[in-house]
């Protein structure tokens, strides 16, 4: 039997100016079995491919050039999702708040506790393999909607508008029994469990009934 591919382990990038900091917080992720990459800038990051795996960024607040709150709002315009924690010799309230509504999961102040840091960083990265377990079955679904036939999309679309079997039929100007045989195959090819589980599958996918 074929083993299932084993999940790379999270990798954690620490974009911070001091040396010393990115050595103490390599070594710390490190110990805690984590991959970690260390950054002096916002912007060796940039220039950087990033690994697509689980992961989170410990962002230093006050870095040369790009801040870290003007990187974060860099990172969301870029459609990059990726889980921040934030670390300052310097905060604030304003900066946490803003921070904060931004979606960073901490603010932390150094110095900081091993343990609030380690603490954060497990919220960040389950928080990202949770995004990317989303995004999957997100595209899952959408390629079993490709699946169907034209007339199977009209049939799924009519379904999540709450219409019955003999409405549906109206609708298309078929018959009933020949609606019930597509939704019959729209159920098998889209995996449906039961039509509640389709509904779902139809709402997460945006479809929408077309409006005559």
């Amino acid at each position: 039997m074929m083993k299932a591919p084993l999940e790379l382990e999270p990798i954690v990038f620490v974009v911070d100016d001091d040396p010393s900091m990115r050595v103490a917080l390599s070594n710390l992720f490190r110990s805690m079995d984590l991959g970690v990459e260390v950054f002096g800038s916002a912007s060796e990051l940039l220039q950087t491919k990033l690994p697509d795996v689980v992961s989170c960024l410990v962002l230093d607040i006050r870095l040369p050039g790009v801040s870290g709150l003007d990187f974060q709002t860099r990172l969301a315009e870029a459609g990059i999702h990726i889980p921040i924690v934030f670390i300052t010799g310097h905060g604030d309230i304003p900066m946490s708040v803003r921070a904060m509504k931004a979606g960073a999961i901490d603010f932390l102040t150094k110095p900081f506790r091993d343990q609030d840091m380690l603490d954060a960083v497990t919220r960040a990265i389950e928080r990202d393999r949770k995004r990317r377990d989303n995004e999957k079955a997100v595209l899952d679904l959408r390629l079993l909607f490709e699946s169907l036939t034209p007339r199977e999309r009209e049939v799924i679309a009519l379904v999540a508008a709450g219409l019955m079997n003999k409405q549906i039929a109206g609708e298309l100007g078929v018959s009933e029994i020949t609606v019930k045989i597509h939704r019959g195959h729209v159920m098998r090819k889209m995996k449906a469990r039961s039509l509640a589980d389709l509904v779902r599958m139809a709402e997460t996918l945006g479809v929408r009934r077309e409006r005559q």
